[in-house]
C-alpha cells in the first residue's frame, strides 16, 4: 500500500509540474490568457543634444504613438542621450542589449555604429546617419542584410552649393567646416569639395575634433574663403552659435546642411526636415514591432523630399540680399 501511495503522490505532482509548465511555457501564450497585452520595450540612444536630433527623435515617437505604440501604455520607451561621449555609447549600449530590447533607434552615425557593435539580434534602426554602407552598418542600402536599416540625412550637396554660388554670385574661394572624426562629415566634405571643384571655385578646409575647437577653426577660414559651407556635422550643428559670433562679424555667409542649423545662425540651406525623417524611420519601427518585416530585408529610405530655409535676420546682418525667388523661404526675425 505504501508503494502505490508514493507512486500516485508522483504522477499527482508530475502532473502539477505538467501544468505549471503548460501555463508559464510562453509569455505570449501567458499574456493571451491572463488578457494583459506585453509591453514592448523601445530604446532611444541619441548621440548628442542639437535641434536635428531632437527633431528626428520626436518625429520617431510621434509615427509610433499615431499608429497604436503609446509610451507609457503599451510600449515603454527608454531614452538615453550619450552627450557626444564614446564612453556613454558603450554603456547605453550595454543596457539596451541586457534588457533585451525589442527595437532600438540609434540617432547619428556614432550612436547606431556603438549599438550596432554590441547586438546581432535586436532590431535597430537608425536616423540621421549618412552612409550606411560607408559606416559599415549594412551590406548595401537594398539589401541591409543584417539587424541594422533606417533613414539616411544625406543631403543634395551639389544642390546646396549651387544655392550657395547664388546667395554668393562672386565667390571664388569656399572654405568647408567639419569633425574630423564624424564619418558623416569627411564623406560630405569630400562630395562638397567635388561640387565645388566642378564650378571652378577654390575650395579650402579647416577641421576640428570637438566644440571647442569651433571658434578658433571658424576664424582661420574666414580670412581663406569669400562663402562657408558646413554639412550635417554634429559638432558643428550644437555650435553653431559660436560660428555665427565669428562669421557675422566678418560678413561672411554660412550655407548649413539643415534647417536648425540657419535656426542656430547659418544663411541657408536646402535641406532635410529631421522631424519628417524621424517619422519616416518611425514607421519602420511599426512595420519591425507588428512583425511586418525584418530590418534584414527593410531597404535603407531616403529623405522624401528637401526644404529651403533662409534666415532672414543673419541676411541683413551681413548685407546679403535674397534674391526674388527665393523670398518666400525667408524666414524674418521674431
Amino acid at each position: 500500500m505504501k508503494r502505490y501511495g508514493k507512486l500516485t503522490a508522483v504522477l499527482i505532482l508530475s502532473v502539477l509540474l505538467i501544468a505549471m509548465g503548460t501555463g508559464c511555457g510562453s509569455s505570449g501564450q501567458g499574456d493571451a490568457q491572463s488578457g494583459e497585452e506585453k509591453v514592448v520595450q523601445v530604446g532611444i540612444v541619441q548621440y548628442m543634444d542639437h535641434v536635428a536630433l531632437d527633431a528626428a527623435r520626436q518625429g520617431f515617437v510621434d509615427a509610433l504613438s499615431d499608429n497604436g505604440y503609446v509610451d507609457g501604455e503599451n510600449i515603454k520607451i527608454d531614452l538615453q542621450n550619450a552627450q557626444g561621449d564614446q564612453s556613454n555609447l558603450s554603456t547605453i549600449s550595454d543596457r539596451f542589449v541586457s534588457n533585451n530590447m525589442d527595437l532600438v533607434l540609434a540617432i547619428a552615425t556614432p550612436a547606431t555604429q556603438a549599438v550596432a557593435g554590441k547586438t546581432t539580434e535586436i532590431p535597430i534602426l537608425g536616423t540621421a546617419v549618412t552612409d550606411y554602407v560607408a559606416a559599415r552598418l549594412v551590406d548595401s542600402n537594398e539589401a541591409p542584410g543584417g539587424n541594422v536599416t533606417g533613414t539616411t540625412d544625406m543631403n543634395p550637396i551639389k544642390e546646396q552649393i549651387d544655392l550657395l554660388t547664388k546667395l554668393v554670385p562672386d565667390a571664388k574661394t569656399v572654405g568647408v567646416l567639419y569633425t574630423s572624426s564624424e564619418d558623416n562629415s569627411i564623406i560630405q566634405a569630400g562630395l562638397a569639395k567635388e561640387a565645388i571643384e566642378a564650378l571652378g571655385l577654390k575650395y579650402v578646409e579647416v577641421t576640428v575634433t570637438n566644440s571647442n575647437d569651433v571658434q578658433q577653426a571658424t576664424q582661420s577660414i574666414v580670412s581663406q574663403c569669400d562663402a562657408i559651407y558646413i554639412p550635417t556635422d554634429n559638432v558643428f550643428a550644437s555650435a553653431m552659435p559660436v560660428v555665427h559670433g565669428v562669421t557675422a562679424a566678418s560678413k561672411t555667409p554660412v550655407i548649413c546642411g539643415e534647417s536648425g542649423m540657419v535656426d542656430g545662425g547659418g544663411l541657408a540651406t536646402l535641406g532635410i526636415n529631421y522631424y519628417d525623417l524621424g517619422y519616416q524611420t518611425g514607421l519602420m519601427g511599426v512595420k519591425i514591432l507588428k512583425g511586418e518585416a525584418e530590418p534584414e530585408t527593410m531597404p535603407v529610405e531616403s529623405a522624401a523630399k528637401f526644404d529651403f530655409a533662409i534666415n532672414g535676420a543673419v541676411a541683413e546682418e551681413i548685407g546679403l540680399t535674397i534674391p526674388a525667388d527665393l523670398e518666400q523661404y525667408v524666414k524674418k526675425a521674431e
